[in-house]
């Protein structure tokens, strides 16, 4: 009973960092971020995305351009459209702005992106770019849902569009306090429509999604391969090694008296 005891208690202590994780992890739902690593064009998409939009203030330095030919893309193809920081396609996708300079004019260097979405997750990833709205307080100009007074500005704000804040009144402790409901799209981008109150984003949200699917592919470039090795042993496992383990079983037990 006392060893019960110790091993119930070692696991409620265990237990309680995860628990106060959970609990300041609170924060508005996240939506399921459409990630296929098999998708190659899908992960094409992203990359040249990622290269126009991102690789401007944020570094990729744990993966090469040549690294993109996995995806399908010759070496002449990254240098024409991928390729903006560098002329040699084996080196690292750097940011081409020096850290001194960015501290000066961004107060902080952006960080490095290379291993993003395994700290973020992707679902985070994929709500926090759909999520900027304009917020006047701010010195960007920007705000952001998931990640509240965020230094970033909203750089595909030409493809999404402005959105703006709807808050409405909730009784705290007997106070009226504003709490933020929802964002309302006021001006439509290049990838955004407005029928009347209703918002088509199926092309941003599409756009977004090839971004995020390339960051889960950059964060482990070796996951797409992974797989495949891991669905061939299984396939090695259940159609051969397994009828040859059945048919050495029949054969040792055929002459044991039961």
């Amino acid at each position: 009973m006392k060893l019960n005891l110790r091993v119930w208690l070692v696991a409620a202590v265990l237990c309680l960092p995860l628990a106060a994780f959970a609990e300041e992890e609170g924060g508005p739902a996240l939506d399921k971020a459409p990630v296929n690593l098999q998708d190659v064009e899908s992960l094409q998409r992203g990359a040249q995305t990622f290269t126009n939009y991102c690789l401007s203030c944020h570094g990729a330095a744990l993966l090469r351009y040549n690294r993109l030919t996995d995806l399908g893309l010759t070496e002449d193809q990254i240098k024409k459209n991928l390729m903006f920081t560098t002329d040699k396609v084996g080196n690292p996708m750097r940011v081409a702005m020096q850290v001194n300079d960015a501290k000066v004019w961004l107060g902080a260097a952006p960080p490095d992106l290379s291993v993003e979405a395994r700290a973020r997750g992707a679902d985070w990833l994929y709500t926090y770019l759909r999520s900027f709205y304009r917020d006047d307080s701010r010195p960007t100009g920007w705000n952001n849902l998931v990640f509240d007074k965020v230094g970033m500005p909203h750089v595909l704000w030409e493809l999404q569009g402005i959105q703006e804040p709807v808050y409405k009144t909730e009784k705290v402790n007997g106070k009226d306090v504003q709490e933020l409901e929802k964002l309302k799209l006021v001006k439509t981008g290049l990838l955004t429509r407005l029928d009347g109150d209703n918002v088509d984003s199926a092309e941003y949200d599409k756009r977004v999604g090839d971004l995020v699917n390339f960051m889960v592919y950059m964060s482990e470039p070796a996951q797409v391969h992974r797989e495949q090795i891991g669905y061939a042993v299984l396939l090695f496992l259940i159609f051969i090694l397994f009828p040859l383990v059945y048919l050495l079983k029949l054969d040792y037990w055929k002459d044991v008296e039961h």
